[in-house]
């Protein structure tokens, strides 16, 4: 989750992986095989990776199939085979150039997944093959095997499925930080959140209710409101249709006590003149700036332009507090993972429990990025590594054209990279639009 720079695919360079800190995003690198697996290196890995191409519109990611032989996992690294993946507002940011940790395309993109590990690197003691675990990086984790390093891995509860823990690491943690670490919501607080039936939006009501007597507000379609109050919103507020600042101060005229901000420009205004004093805002986003599907310049500007500015004068004569959080800059590896088995155990106690909105394949990201960008999902997008039924038929059939000289319809092989140690082939899969 660092923002250092991940090697491409092609350059594997060593890398020396701090206890205390995230490693940078093992994940974009082409997945390795422990030396205790001499059997895996008679034959050479393929995968299916999602792969962002360029900036643009949906058509820059491409499902890719990958081949490559299989060197030796790096000491204290593991191999995971991904069972699903999360999508977040980052990848929609990301695919407009908007998301300034993710390394230029070509680059695999994905922050979380779950799966099983496959092979475990020198010094690995506490992880083991056959361990179901939830994985993190910055980015390159929409892929169906990746390396990453061991401390960036968590057992999986024995009931928890892999879209749930999919839908866990950024969802959660940063819910938990802005809530705990930063906002400090203590018994009979009341705060707002937006975009109340997204991920984050959901994990903040939920953790809400760990606190005794703690008031929901929370923005989203009225068509969403039944299943938010269901699921601990204590007013839900349809923006599209009303001023929200005007339905808060109806209900409670003199404000909220935490404001959690994803949308920057003048709601981050409004946030700021809702709080009671000693209140705070926490500002986490800046989903105004993603309009259509490529980068919009004329709403960026608007953004920034409406933005919130403050002098440190203002600040205590509104005896308000103003942060920022951006889980992508956290680089306190041992935080992170504090923050997240705090969560598991929250889970196992039966207190959090992600919402699946729904599971599309690789082959149906396109679908998948449009029902988040459309706001239309309650709940966590799932992307699937696996391949639906029936592109399965068609995925052999490529496979066996490998050693075939006369081409497979509907399979584009791109370009292999050749270096004295390895060998990668990659083909392009069709996704579907």
């Amino acid at each position: 989750m660092s923002g250092e720079q991940a090697p491409t695919l092609q350059q594997q360079p060593e890398q020396e992986t701090k206890p205390d800190e995230p490693p940078p995003a093992a994940a974009a690198e082409a997945p390795q095989e422990s030396a205790s697996s001499p059997a895996a290196e008679e034959k050479p890995l393929s995968w299916r990776a999602l792969v962002l191409t360029g900036h643009g519109g949906y058509e820059k990611i491409k499902l890719q199939v990958k081949t490559q032989t299989r060197p030796q996992l790096q000491a204290g690294e593991v191999l995971v085979r991904l069972k699903a993946c999360g999508l977040n507002f980052a990848e929609l940011l990301g695919k407009q150039g908007l998301y300034e940790l993710l390394p230029a395309p070509p680059v695999i993109l994905g922050m979380e997944g779950s799966g099983v590990i496959e092979a475990v690197g020198e010094g690995v003691t506490d992880r083991k093959v056959g361990d179901r675990v939830i994985a993190m990086s910055r980015s390159g984790m929409w892929q169906e095997v990746v390396v990453v390093s061991a401390n960036l891995t968590f057992p999986m509860p024995e009931q928890m499925s892999f879209e749930e823990g999919a839908a866990i690491p950024v969802n959660y943690i940063t819910a938990y930080m802005m809530l705990f670490e930063m906002a400090n919501v203590r018994p009979g607080k009341s705060v707002l959140i937006h975009m109340a039936a997204g991920g984050v939006g959901i994990a903040v009501t939920q953790l809400c209710q760990t606190v005794p007597d703690v008031t929901v507000f929370g923005t989203a379609s009225a068509s969403k409101h039944e299943t938010i109050a269901q699921g601990g919103v204590t007013h839900p507020i349809d923006y599209r249709t009303k001023d929200y600042m005007e339905e808060i101060r109806k209900i409670s005229p003199k404000g909220v006590d935490i404001v959690l901000d994803p949308l920057g420009g003048s709601d981050t205004q409004k946030g700021f003149s809702l709080l009671k004093p000693l209140g705070t805002l926490v500002v986490y986003g800046a989903a105004n700036c993603v309009t259509g599907q490529k980068k919009n310049l004329l709403a960026m500007a608007k953004t920034w332009y409406n933005q919130l500015s403050l002098t440190a004068l203002k600040l205590m004569q509104s005896n308000k507090a103003v942060c920022g959080f951006h889980l992508g800059y956290i680089t306190d590896g041992e935080l992170i993972s504090r923050t997240m088995f705090k969560l598991l155990e929250l889970y196992d106690q039966g207190k959090i429990k992600p919402r699946i909105d729904s599971c599309y394949h690789f082959e149906q990201v396109t679908d998948a990025m449009k029902r988040m960008h459309e706001r239309q999902n309650i709940g966590k997008v799932i992307l699937l590594p696996e391949a639906k039924e029936e592109e399965a038929k068609e995925e052999e059939e490529a496979a066996e054209s490998k050693s075939n000289p006369e081409p497979a319809e509907n399979v584009e092989k791109a370009e292999a990279a050749v270096d004295e140690k390895e060998e990668e082939a990659t083909e392009e899969v069709k996704a579907e639009d």
